[in-house]
């Protein structure tokens, strides 16, 4: 006797989805962005992840923009804030919260770019924020070059992050690195004398060592550099 086929499932009859909550939302796009890319993770994308329709998306999120600066607040969960609060020099303990943002960024390609435009506000952004701010009041640097210095850490930060995605994603990058170290290394001193004489160190030292550089190049000089508006005290 043949089996009887079951019937469509009434509406009444389907588990009930969960219901939409911006929480929610924000880590099925982390999720996403881990298995497909930032780029991946787009309004329409997302609400078919979630089994809804975009529309139903915007009351929690108001654009792509906006949500990809959430997943950007989200990821910075995996900065290593603990030198904010450990023993020795203040300068160092700086640079190695950046540079574990540096690495966030640098492990997350497609969240390295977003971060370029991206303008979080979320908790764990701001918590960022409190420990840069915190260790420069802690090295002396006067409060307004701080508020700006700040901004300036996290651009070189984000850059080189952006920069190393670009390269990462362009299959002609070695050849195009090749190009240039031999355009370096051949220029004439006759007509390029100070490319001539500084050719290797142009090209010297591992990113790791010009990362930390750059970060006491910018903190030194904010020591030093006062902004336009400033008054001596």
């Amino acid at each position: 006797m043949p089996r009887e086929t079951p019937g469509p499932r009434s509406r009444r009859e389907r588990p009930a989805k969960p219901a939409l909550t911006r929480p929610g939302i924000i880590a099925t796009a982390v999720e996403l962005m881990r298995a497909e890319g930032l780029e991946r993770v787009t309004m329409r994308r997302l609400a078919a992840a979630l089994d809804t329709g975009p529309a139903s998306l915007y009351v929690y999120v108001r654009n792509t923009a906006e949500l990809h600066a959430a997943v950007l607040d989200d990821m910075l969960g995996a900065v290593d804030l603990a030198p904010a609060t450990a023993a020795g020099n203040w300068q160092d303990r700086l640079v190695r919260v950046l540079t574990s943002y540096t690495t966030v960024l640098l492990d997350n390609p497609g969240l390295a770019q977003s971060a370029l435009v991206a303008r979080p506000s979320g908790p764990r952004y701001l918590n960022l924020l409190e420990v840069i701010l915190a260790l420069l009041n802690e090295g002396g640097v006067l409060d307004g070059r701080a508020a700006w210095l700040c901004d300036i850490l996290l651009q070189f930060a984000t850059a080189t992050g952006a920069e190393q995605a670009a390269r990462d994603r362009n299959t002609e990058a070695e050849q195009e690195m090749d190009a240039l170290a031999s355009a370096i290394r051949n220029a004439s001193p006759e007509t390029h004398p100070r490319i001539a004489t500084l050719g290797e160190d142009l090209l010297s030292g591992p990113g790791s060592d010009r990362l930390d550089w750059g970060f006491h190049l910018l903190i030194n000089g904010a020591l030093h550099t006062p902004r336009p508006t400033e008054t001596t005290r």
